[in-house]
């Protein structure tokens, strides 16, 4: 370890020990020479209220999403009085004329009414409007399907934090400039555990503008359902304090209330049984512009710590012994994303009608990528809210997605991080992008102790490179935004623009504040990041097959099968007509090439070795 590292460790616990009050956090230059320096955090929280509106203002927001041709969308309302109609008409203009097309009833619990259109015409813009008798309206616009666009954007957000209540004009602004095809908030949209709709409302009054105008999803986390932290255990009561037995907190009215409000607009789930204590559901996938979006809920199986593993910290879920052994908290009863969601993702995996690029969206990413956490704890050695624990449930997850060359999108850990996973080796599997807080109270560093491998000398920020989390996973580190006395916390939002024609993924990482309107603004040093999709199956081939050369069909999906197992290797819809799959072990396989009625099938196609010139002809 290198002399600069240990006296930047030594640093770190100083400031542990003098214990830094709360308006205060560590902090972390882009360059390890400067260290980290404190940061002041302007505070301006207090309890959420519910502002008594003119009654022509009743319909704060909506949010809405359009799948397979069919419109959802929601509309969020001020709390109405006892002798105020209960319901809301939902019209959209066709020249100069408004036409009801659906109505939908205002729910008492959480003021939320959603509407569900059948048959929507995917092809046009649709301007639309939400009434209400009293005289309340709210405008916005359907958008079409933009499958003609050859890029698809995704503007993605997470933890909007309570010690900020104020609106958001640089986010707003930024975000009509770029005019992303998609938006994602991953959760923590709300911080008021026992307020959700008071907090909800100013949610909408935040972000409303945008998300009026665009498909947009919202999905809940920890702190949205009033806990702050989640292991849902499939729905069980948590009652140790901290919610580290595995569990919810809160009632369960009161957490379906939550989830009712923020998912409803989205598409229908894919398999809608509630978990125990009628807690419902939303897991399912959405398509936008070619791209399609598996919509998945980290926490609600994943199971608590307490009681799991020995306790090894101050925390159920924190580690802190040095002599701990990585291998003995990843039990075999510990479970992550459960069998149901499992289930889903690899049958959403090998459906690529109408699909040229995969996509999960979700709470957290699938590794630890923080060391340095919050203002006193500093340094953990392994953090079992991450989703790098347990590690089998994670590497199942990992398979799960790698299997249609699919990218992770996803928040939660206040820290900005570009991650390539691996399960055996290093950048076998998917890469993930963890987006930064929209508020950033509480800081997360990216500081390892060891010295990285592969490091790339010409990236700006010194700790890239192959490492171990806490958990003993692999990772590689591609970019990461710490905070700093010169980037606001690193606070920020994050863009992934999907190329369909070149099948890249470019990940940017914008910092809050910067203007993007103006000449030479700048994301996160270390940004952007550019991948190419079949970078997510990045596992070293031990064979191959011979090249596929197909007729009939431009871009044509390709599915292989490894036939003594049975087990599906991957799926992909190519680029072009010509392909040579590859294999990771010697033996005789299924491919599949086409779709719907024009599929052909080849059976007992033996591996080949990369320097083996055989061709498949396919004619579809």
């Amino acid at each position: 370890m290198s002399i600069q590292r240990i006296l930047s460790a030594v640093f770190l616990t100083f400031l542990v020990g003098v214990g830094l009050k709360c308006e205060w956090v560590h902090a972390q230059e882009q360059t390890a020479s400067e260290g980290p320096q404190p940061i002041t955090i302007e505070r301006r929280g207090g309890q959420p209220t519910i502002p008594d509106v003119p009654r022509d203002r009743v319909i704060c927001f909506a949010l809405y999403t359009v799948h397979n041709n069919i419109l959802k969308l929601s509309a969020q309302l001020y709390p109405l009085g006892e002798d105020e109609a209960r319901r809301v008409q939902l019209e959209i203009r066709e020249g100069d004329i408004w036409k009801p097309i659906a109505r939908a009833e205002v729910d008492d619990k959480g003021w939320l009414a959603t509407f569900r259109v059948e048959d929507w015409d995917q092809t046009r813009d649709f301007p639309y409007r939400v009434t209400h008798p009293g005289g309340a309206g709210f405008e916005g616009l359907v958008r079409k399907d933009p499958v003609d666009k050859d890029e698809i954007v995704v503007a993605a957000f997470t933890g909007n934090s309570n010690s900020d209540r104020g609106m958001r004009p640089d986010i707003i602004r930024n975000i009509k400039a770029q005019d992303p095809d998609l938006l994602f908030f991953s959760g923590d949209q709300s911080y008021d555990h026992r307020a959700h709709t008071a907090a909800w409302l100013l949610f909408g009054r935040q972000f409303g503008e945008i998300i009026k105008d665009r498909p947009t999803v919202t999905i809940p986390d920890d702190h949205d359902v009033g806990q702050g932290n989640l292991w849902g255990e499939g729905g069980k009561v948590s009652k140790l304090r901290g919610g580290a037995d595995g569990g919810y907190t809160m009632p369960p009215d009161y957490v379906n209330m939550v989830q009712r409000a923020q998912t409803s607009h989205l598409p229908d789930p894919y398999h809608p049984t509630p978990i125990r204590q009628g807690i419902t559901v939303y897991y399912t996938s959405l398509k936008v512009g070619g791209v399609d979006f598996a919509i998945i809920e980290d926490r609600k199986w994943k199971t608590g710590p307490a009681g799991m593993i020995p306790k090894q910290g101050p925390r159920p879920d924190h580690i802190n012994n040095p002599n701990y052994d990585r291998r003995s908290i990843d039990v075999p009863e510990a479970r992550l994303l459960g069998e149901r969601q499992l289930k889903f993702i690899r049958q959403w995996g090998q459906n690529w009608q109408g699909t040229e690029m995969k996509v999960v969206l979700s709470q957290t990413i699938f590794a630890g990528g923080a060391h340095i956490h919050g203002r006193h704890n500093a340094r953990l050695l392994a953090d079992l809210d991450s989703n790098g624990w347990p590690q089998s449930g994670r590497a199942r997850a990992l398979r799960e997605i790698r299997r249609c060359f699919g990218f992770h999108l996803g928040g939660d850990q206040h820290l900005a991080t570009v991650i390539h996973h691996g399960i055996h080796s290093w950048e076998d599997s998917i890469y993930s992008f963890g987006v930064p807080s929209i508020v950033n109270y509480y800081g997360r560093w990216w500081w390892p102790l060891a010295e990285p491998v592969d490091h790339d000398p010409d990236n700006p920020l010194p700790f890239t490179g192959r490492y171990y989390d806490g958990l003993g996973n692999k990772l590689t580190m591609y970019a990461y935004a710490n905070p700093s006395t010169k980037n606001y916390n690193a606070a920020g939002y994050g863009l992934v623009r999907f190329k369909k024609s070149t099948r890249e993924i470019t990940i940017e990482c914008w910092p809050r504040h910067v203007d993007v309107t103006q000449p030479g603004a700048k994301q996160f040093p270390g940004w952007p990041v550019t991948i190419k999709q079949e970078n997510n199956y990045n596992r070293a081939p031990l064979a191959y097959l011979p090249t596929l050369r197909i007729h009939g069909q431009e871009d044509p999906m390709v599915q292989v099968i490894d036939e003594y197992l049975g087990e599906i290797v991957y799926t992909l819809r190519i680029n072009g007509t010509t392909w040579r799959p590859k294999v990771f072990r010697e033996g005789t396989y299924i491919i599949k090439v086409g779709e719907g009625d024009s599929i052909k099938v080849f059976t007992g196609v033996k591996s080949i070795r990369a320097d083996d010139k055989e061709v498949i002809d396919v004619k579809l």
